[in-house]
C-alpha cells in the first residue's frame, strides 16, 4: 500500500499560529487536508487567508498561553467546531536574551511558563480527550537546536527546549501504547521574529550562516513537510524522536 500523508478528516490545533513557523505549519497541515484551529495572542487574519488559499478551513482561538487559563477553552472550542481534535502542534514559544550572570527571575519564569509548563498541560488536556474517547492522535512539539546545544545568552530558552526534548520522550513512553504519537521537531536557524536580533547582528549573522551547510537561513515553509509527516499515518510507528530540520547545522 502507498504511504499516506493525507490528513483529510483530521482536526489539528496549532499554537502560536499567527506568524512564523506556526503559520507555516498550519498552512502545511491544511494543504494536506486537515481542518486547523489557530491559537495565538494576536490576529490570525493572515494565517486564516493562507489556510484558505491552501484549500483548508480554520478556526481562530485567541489565547494567551503564558498561563494555564485558556487550555480547557482551546480544547472545548476545537471540539465544538469539528467534533474532534486529532493533532496538537505545540509551537508557541518566547525567548529572552541576557548574559546568564545578569538573567532575571522574571525572564526565567516567563519563558519556562510558555515553552514548557503550558506545553505539558495542553498536551495533557489533549491526550485526555483522546484517551477518554478511545481515539488515537499525534502531538508534535517544536523543540530547537538548543535541545541539543547550549547556546549563549538564552539560559531559560535553552533550559526549556532541553526540557521539552525530555518531556517528548517521557510522554511517548507513557502514551504510545494508548495510540498517541508524541514527537518533536527541532528547527535550526529560521527567519522568524525570534531570530530577528541575530539576523540584524552582522557578526552573529555571518557566523551562523558560515556553519549552515545549506548556506541560508531556513524559511518557515521549509518546516511544513516535517510537520505533515509527523501528523500523518506515515509516522504511525515513530515515537519519541526529536527531528532536526536545520539545513545540516548539527551535522557540521
Amino acid at each position: 500500500m502507498p504511504v499516506s500523508f493525507d490528513l483529510t478528516g483530521k482536526t489539528a490545533i496549532v499554537t502560536g499560529a499567527n506568524t512564523g513557523l506556526g503559520q507555516a505549519i498550519a498552512v502545511a497541515l491544511a494543504g494536506a487536508g486537515a481542518d486547523v484551529a489557530l491559537v495565538g495572542r494576536s490576529s490570525m487574519a493572515e494565517t486564516e487567508a493562507a489556510v484558505s488559499a491552501a484549500g483548508g478551513r480554520s478556526l481562530s482561538i485567541r489565547a494567551d498561553l503564558s498561563t494555564l487559563e485558556p487550555i480547557d477553552r482551546v480544547i472545548k472550542e476545537t471540539l465544538a467546531w469539528t467534533g474532534r481534535a486529532d493533532i496538537l502542534v505545540n509551537n508557541a514559544g518566547i525567548i529572552r536574551r541576557a548574559d546568564a550572570i545578569d538573567f532575571t527571575e522574571a525572564d526565567w519564569d516567563a519563558v519556562m511558563d510558555v515553552n514548557l509548563k503550558t506545553v505539558f498541560f495542553l498536551s495533557q488536556a489533549f491526550a485526555r480527550q483522546l484517551i477518554t474517547g478511545g481515539k488515537s492522535g499525534k502531538i508534535i512539539n517544536i523543540a530547537s537546536l538548543l535541545s541539543f546545544q547550549g547556546g549563549i545568552r538564552i539560559p531559560s530558552y535553552t533550559a526549556s527546549k532541553s526540557g521539552l526534548a525530555g518531556l517528548t520522550r517521557l510522554l511517548a513512553c507513557e502514551w504510545a501504547g494508548k495510540g498517541i504519537n508524541v514527537n518533536a521537531i527541532a528547527p535550526g536557524y529560521f527567519s522568524t521574529n525570534n531570530t530577528e536580533a541575530l539576523r540584524n547582528d552582522p557578526d552573529r549573522n555571518a557566523a551562523i550562516l558560515g556553519r549552515i551547510p545549506a548556506g541560508h537561513w531556513g524559511e518557515p515553509e521549509e518546516l511544513g513537510g516535517a510537520a505533515v509527516f509527523l501528523a500523518s499515518p506515515a509516522s504511525d510507528y515513530i515515537h519519541g524522536i526529536v527531528l532536526p530540520v536545520d539545513g545540516g547545522w548539527l551535522a557540521r
